[in-house]
């Protein structure tokens, strides 16, 4: 599959409006990032990319929707905050799963989209590993 638009247009008909404004809401609201679809935990999904790193992926199996949000799992924050706003959604470590609109809020989701848009996942990455080495070489 070859584009974000086409993954969602092969969803079915009910799930495509919310799809596609969950979509719409994490490009317009952060920039840092490019959709591609790609297959992650072996189902083919929208995986936005921000310098080469998964930031955000949106999913549709067969029987709900999820969010994927990578700076929500590492910030206990984020995660109680919007965990509190979407109530109806099942919420994982990392992820928003939903079956459809009334268990999740687009509003709401282009809030944490804007809230997670500053993190830099490659630095949060880059910084632990740093953190790792000096940890070794002080041993």
């Amino acid at each position: 599959m070859d584009t974000s638009e086409q993954y969602i247009a092969c969803q079915p008909a009910e799930r495509q409006a919310l799809l596609s404004g969950l979509h719409r809401v994490i490009v317009e609201n952060d920039t840092t990032v490019t959709p591609v679809v790609e297959p992650m935990m072996g189902k083919e999904m929208i995986i936005y990319k921000g310098r080469g790193m998964m930031k955000y992926a949106l999913a549709s199996v067969k029987n709900y929707m999820s969010l994927h949000v990578l700076p929500m799992y590492g910030s206990a924050v984020l995660y109680a905050k919007y965990k509190a706003l979407l109530p109806e959604a099942n919420f994982q470590k990392g992820c928003i799963n939903f079956k459809n609109a009334s268990e999740i809020s687009v509003e709401e989701i282009k809030h944490l989209i804007i809230d997670c848009s500053t993190i830099d996942m490659v630095k949060i990455r880059e910084d632990y590993l740093a953190s790792k080495k000096t940890t070794l070489v002080k041993k």
